[in-house]
């Protein structure tokens, strides 16, 4: 009886130590709002690196998402607590990027925070947002130019 109580103990202690080395992950909700219709796709993109913001081309630790333009939820879950921003476009026509004529964009945008916007995209700091291990929501405002 003696050797199952020592083994209980060795097993709750190891228990302990795996949950100690355990990282916190967290779960972002992404609302979009606005959008003027249904048609093609929402594209999404979170990222914690500012020199990859809005874009996240070259961000290895981005994450994206495409959508039909039906949804208006989007999940992002086992996250790391940190800083991040998202950018999101709403890809009417489903050629994969925001079409623009002359630099202004012709397809709807939006990101985290809703920021003002003026010539170009916002910075990151602007979208910005904490995610903590409690999770975090942002609602995104859709903004059409044309």
């Amino acid at each position: 009886m003696r050797a199952w109580a020592i083994f209980a103990r060795i097993a709750v202690a190891a228990g302990a130590v795996a949950l100690v080395g355990a990282s916190p992950v967290a779960r972002l909700d992404v609302g979009i709002g606005r959008l003027r219709s249904d048609k093609g796709m929402i594209r999404v993109c979170l990222t914690a690196d500012p020199e990859n913001f809005p874009a996240c081309i070259d961000d290895a630790r981005a994450l994206s998402r495409s959508v039909s333009a039906a949804t208006r939820d989007i999940a992002f879950e086992g996250l790391a607590p940190g800083t991040y921003a998202v950018a999101v476009i709403h890809d009417e026509n489903g050629n994969n990027k925001l079409d623009t004529t002359l630099g202004i964009p012709r397809e709807g945008f939006g990101f985290s925070r809703n920021p003002a916007i003026g010539f170009g995209p916002p910075k990151f700091a602007a979208a910005r947002f904490a995610l903590t291990d409690a999770g975090a929501t942002q609602d995104i405002r859709i903004r059409y130019l044309f």
